[in-house]
């Protein structure tokens, strides 16, 4: 099972960026998705998750209204589109594939980050 996320990057405050998690190995349809994240010197952060089938989502109370968390099944891919992003979001990025859940002990799968770098 692999996944790899990746579209990370550096952007200025207010602006927006698209990460995506490709999944291999692994039926795609039959597992959750989960993104998380961690700064620098802090511990790494439930961010959003989505269902198998996309209908439930769910979100960290400071990234609702901008973050959109979404998957294509077809695609084998799930993506977090990151709005009006905030230097407090800079972090490297984790995709997890797994049950949805806000912990990180919910999800089997971990793909390596990717980086995203908001500037003031």
């Amino acid at each position: 099972v692999q996944l790899q996320a990746f579209g990370g990057g550096l952007v200025q405050a207010g602006g927006s960026l698209r990460l995506s998690c490709a999944a291999s190995g692994v039926t795609f349809e039959y597992i959750g998705v989960g993104w998380f994240r961690q700064a620098p010197g802090k511990e790494r952060e439930f961010v959003a998750a989505i269902s198998s089938t996309g209908v439930r989502t769910n979100y960290e109370d400071s990234v609702k209204g901008r973050f959109i968390i979404s998957r294509d099944n077809v695609q084998n891919t799930a993506y977090l589109e990151m709005n009006n992003l905030k230097p407090e979001d800079t972090a490297v990025y984790y995709c997890a594939g797994g049950s949805i859940g806000t912990l990180q002990e919910n999800y089997r799968f971990w793909g390596q980050g990717t980086q995203v770098t908001v500037s003031s």
